[in-house]
């Protein structure tokens, strides 16, 4: 990939946001969209998401310095670089989706910060710092996944260069996406229903609501803010149930595999659970992620575009994943 400023061409859907100091990118003239500079991008959105919660030194100073521990964390922002990438697939400025992608982090940071609390996963460490909780104190961890969670929808609410029948479309799919059939159900599944007697189909199911629905919840967000139609949604859905079994599956790989150093996280916590790494080893999981990935790029050609963003997006993230 380039590196240097992100070069992406206006087309029309979308509009793009007035200044750099607020997180949002320039297009740059007469570039192919398929140039993605994965570096720009999240520079990008770590000052966005900087700029769409209260400054440092705001009151109640514990809160804020809670939420912007959690939410300013070194992260890989997969999911907001999803979305981005899908708007863009489509032909829509990337900026015109930054706000949403942010807003998707705000959600998968407050289900990190509520995983991660002892009554859950009681784990000490995320994106190489301590966990929330650990530093705040449970109290202001729990608060302050609220308050991303309440941000995030009032982020989305704000979307006024999108048609309001947009804004409340992505309203209810993160909304589906947290609650009975997404985030919180694989939680209450991963925490009182998973054990090493469980069903592969039945894991796969866990991890989708645990992780998957937040890949779905990405990309059917850059797809429609793009305005692409039903039916090409429907491949997109495809694409973005594969890619989250892609990533869950190398997760799994890096649970048993990886150190606590090379992750920034507590690993070893799967303990007995069935995974794919204790059905199939370490090898076959990763063969498993392979399959996944190559099924998303399959339904990513499905849909087809004149400026395709999605398949060099996924072979540089996923670069030297084989089976």
């Amino acid at each position: 990939m380039k590196k240097g400023a992100m070069a992406f061409v206006p087309a029309g859907k979308g509009t793009p946001g007035p200044t750099v100091d607020a997180g949002r990118l320039h297009p740059g003239a007469n570039a192919p969209i398929a140039d993605l500079d994965l570096t720009a991008l999240r520079t990008a959105i770590d000052a966005r998401l900087s700029s769409l919660i209260p400054p440092p030194g705001a009151a109640p100073a514990t809160l804020n310095a809670a939420l912007r521990y959690s939410l300013l964390a070194p992260g890989k922002r997969l999911r907001p670089l999803l979305t981005m990438a899908t708007a863009a697939h489509f032909g829509a400025h990337p900026d015109s989706a930054l706000d949403a992608g942010c807003a998707i982090e705000m959600v998968h940071t407050a289900s990190l910060v509520l995983d991660d609390l002892p009554s859950m996963d009681n784990a000490h460490l995320r994106r190489g710092q301590a966990t929330t909780h650990r530093v705040f104190g449970e109290d202001m961890a729990v608060l302050t996944a609220v308050t991303l969670l309440n941000r995030a929808y009032g982020t989305l609410a704000a979307l006024d260069h999108l048609a309001p029948l947009v804004r409340l479309e992505l309203i209810q799919l993160t909304e589906q996406s947290v609650g009975t059939n997404g985030l919180a159900a694989g939680q209450t599944r991963d925490l009182h229903e998973r054990t090493a007697a469980d069903s592969v189909g039945k894991i796969e199911q866990i991890n989708f609501e645990k992780t998957g629905v937040l890949f779905v919840l990405a990309v059917e967000s850059g797809a429609r803010i793009a305005g692409i139609s039903d039916h090409r949604l429907n491949h997109m859905r495809t694409f973005a149930r594969h890619l989250g079994c892609a990533f869950q599956t190398l997760d799994d790989v890096l649970d048993q595999a990886a150190t606590t150093e090379s992750t920034g996280k507590d690993v070893g916590k799967d303990g007995a659970r069935l995974t794919a790494v204790t059905t199939d080893g370490v090898s076959g999981a990763r063969a498993l992620a392979r399959k996944h990935l190559d099924l998303a790029l399959a339904a990513a050609d499905a849909c087809p575009s004149e400026r395709p963003t999605l398949r060099p997006f996924l072979e540089t993230l996923f670069a030297g994943v084989s089976a």
